[in-house]
């Protein structure tokens, strides 16, 4: 089935609808980030010490405890399951306009790409593959751009008039 340009054959309803799924999601998405930067100062030693902790460094401000292996399933199982969805709807709605190329695949599937790495990459850096905090952090960026630009690209045409 061809999902390229449906986006034009949509309700106002529908779009109206689109539209508040977007702004909620983002205002969602955005507050997380600001989350991961409160938890983490957007540094790789800070994701590092936000689950393995800094228990160790008598000079630390903030003391902060290794997450248990409880606690980092927790963490992984819901974010891979809530945002493997997320980035599923976003990327059907991507698929419904008419961009194309290596821009759209990118799009597509960059963001469940992502996914996997970041939160995969937080298990295996709570099992001691320490260099994956840098992983976590650039597929996190990723991510986030990501986010933002298929969001922006949906608004776009979900306000654009098709030309007859």
């Amino acid at each position: 089935m061809q999902l390229k340009g449906k986006i034009f054959g949509f309700s106002k309803d529908t779009k109206v609808l689109l539209g508040i799924y977007l702004l909620i999601t983002s205002i969602g998405f955005l507050s997380a980030l600001q989350f991961v930067n409160v938890t983490t100062e957007g540094s790789p030693q800070g994701i590092e010490e936000n689950y393995l902790g800094n228990e160790d460094d008598f000079e630390a401000e903030e003391l902060k405890f290794a997450k248990s292996e409880k606690q980092v399933l927790n963490i992984v199982h819901a974010h891979m399951l809530s945002m493997a969805m997320l980035f599923l709807v976003l990327a059907l709605l991507v698929a419904l306009t008419p961009i194309d190329g290596f821009f759209r695949r990118f799009l597509l599937l960059e963001p469940i790409i992502s996914v996997l790495l970041t939160f995969g990459g937080i298990y295996l850096l709570t099992k001691g593959f320490l260099w994956m905090k840098y992983i976590i952090m650039i597929s996190g960026m990723l991510m986030t751009v990501s986010f933002v630009v298929s969001v922006l690209i949906v608004a776009y045409w979900l306000v654009k008039k098709q030309k007859v």
